[in-house]
């Protein structure tokens, strides 16, 4: 095959509008040339994460609209975008499975060339990790304080299966699809690098592990435990065995 003719192809020539309108000259000069990169596999690397970024940067550009939609009281709205947001999640997760089609020598090649670098230093993520906060105080000021109900009592005691209760639950499908993705990045990093290794900054890949305890929405996953307290002190934490039945 001609190398240098197919790759020019993919770079297209920039004058078709379907080129024009998604700038693919320059979308697709951000990776390296296939003669500068280290590895072959580089360029799966390079694009796997930049398709991460840009999969952080709609969701967090959704979830600022769902902020609004939800002071709006708009719940069907929030929940749409709530559901573009968790598949966005989803492919995220998905695609990491590319990685492992790299084996831990070849990576090793491509370590060299990330200087310090670690996805810790993502825009995206961290711009992630610090929307909660306001996600969070959005629904206690419209679902919860404007209704004058507790958390409680729409899960609870005042269960409804409301539009309150919707919202909580696909915050709630957020956070774990948020932590899914860390535990999926985790076991890729294990599978690149070891267990035991040290990362890129020096420090204990095992520390990483820190942010798969921690919570967006504590409050949502601590509601559940409370009830299933409750529970087992007005129907006893041990219960008795079922009877066999007569049948077999």
């Amino acid at each position: 095959m001609d190398r240098q003719a197919y790759e020019k192809m993919m770079r297209g020539d920039g004058r078709l509008d379907y080129e024009i309108y998604l700038k693919t000259g320059e979308l697709l000069a951000l990776q390296k040339d296939t003669d500068t990169l280290c590895h072959p596999d580089e360029l799966q690397f390079m694009v796997v994460h930049q398709i991460e970024e840009l999969w952080m940067k709609l969701m967090a550009a959704t979830l600022l609209d769902i902020d609004d939609e939800m002071r709006a009281r708009n719940s069907f709205k929030a929940l749409t975008l709530f559901r573009r947001v968790h598949i966005c999640q989803e492919l995220m997760s998905k695609q990491l499975t590319l990685l492992e089609t790299m084996s831990p020598k070849d990576y090793q090649q491509i370590r060299l060339f990330l200087g310090n670098g670690s996805g810790q230093e993502s825009p995206g993520f961290r711009v992630l990790l610090k929307m909660p906060k306001d996600l969070w105080r959005t629904f206690t000021d419209i679902y919860l304080e404007g209704d004058d109900r507790t958390l409680e009592q729409v899960y609870d005691t005042d269960y409804r299966h409301d539009d309150a209760y919707m919202i909580a639950e696909a915050l709630a499908e957020f956070d774990e699809q948020f932590q899914k993705f860390r535990s999926d990045h985790m076991q890729l990093i294990y599978r690149s690098i070891g267990v035991g290794a040290n990362s890129l900054k020096g420090r204990p890949v095992e520390i990483l592990n820190e942010g798969l305890r921690h919570k967006m929405f504590p409050e949502l996953w601590q509601v559940r435990a409370d009830m299933t307290d409750r529970w087992g002190a007005e129907y006893g934490t041990v219960r008795d065995k079922l009877p066999v039945s007569p049948h077999g």
